[in-house]
């Protein structure tokens, strides 16, 4: 991104439609349904075999395994948005940018749970604040950095309104847990494109033609 598209970026208030927003998630999910439960069976399988027969290595395994996963998320509903065909291979490009997706999840996760020791309220700041900083990195040709702090300085601007957002997921997914777990497969999924359905819409303008630097590995 150029100094011209972040100040575009800032430019209007990120106001939004938590609705419309679910309700486009779920419009993407209904466009790929059996691959996106067929992917999400497969990472809550990858997670469970890790936590129950990885035990000493789970931590390891989650930090190099989920963000590529959750990225793959993000991914698959750009190419739905732009009605670009989707093959279940396709789940799995997040691996193509292991690297900046692993350490912007990393320091998120870091930087938010000392905010969290910190009296709790920083964490949950960060928490709502660094939802769009796997996007930024995927999708503006950003370093790690500049993808949460341009995720911060937008969320922040609205950041009640993202924080009722992540409450209606998080009571989405709740229902999706009480349904014997099988709810999840379906909840987890709509959370992500919704999630990219509210950024595409906050930053289309803004991320118009950008060209993405970072170099996918195989």
């Amino acid at each position: 991104m150029t100094p011209t598209q972040i100040e575009k970026l800032f430019r209007q208030f990120p106001e939004f439609s938590i609705q419309e927003s679910i309700s486009k998630g779920w419009e993407m999910f209904k466009v790929q349904w059996l691959n996106t439960i067929a992917f999400s069976l497969l990472v809550f399988t990858i997670q469970g075999f890790s936590t129950y027969y990885l035990d000493n290595y789970s931590l390891l395994i989650s930090i190099i395994i989920s963000p590529p996963l959750t990225a793959g998320f993000f991914l698959v509903a750009n190419r739905i948005s732009r009605g670009v065909e989707v093959s279940f291979s396709n789940y799995f490009d997040g691996f193509s940018y292991w690297g900046i997706v692993i350490i912007t999840s990393l320091i998120s996760g870091i930087l938010t749970f000392f905010g969290i020791l910190a009296l709790v309220i920083p964490g949950i700041y960060l928490a709502v604040a660094f939802m769009f900083g796997i996007p930024f990195a995927l999708f503006s040709g950003m370093d790690f950095w500049t993808s949460l702090e341009l995720s911060r300085k937008l969320i922040t601007m609205n950041w009640w309104k993202f924080f009722g957002f992540v409450i209606v997921l998080v009571g989405m997914n709740i229902l999706g847990l009480v349904f014997f777990f099988v709810g999840l497969l379906v909840t987890i999924p709509v959370s992500y494109f919704a999630i990219y359905s509210i950024f595409e819409e906050l930053t289309a303008d803004a991320l118009a033609e950008v060209e993405v630097t970072h170099e996918q590995q195989s």
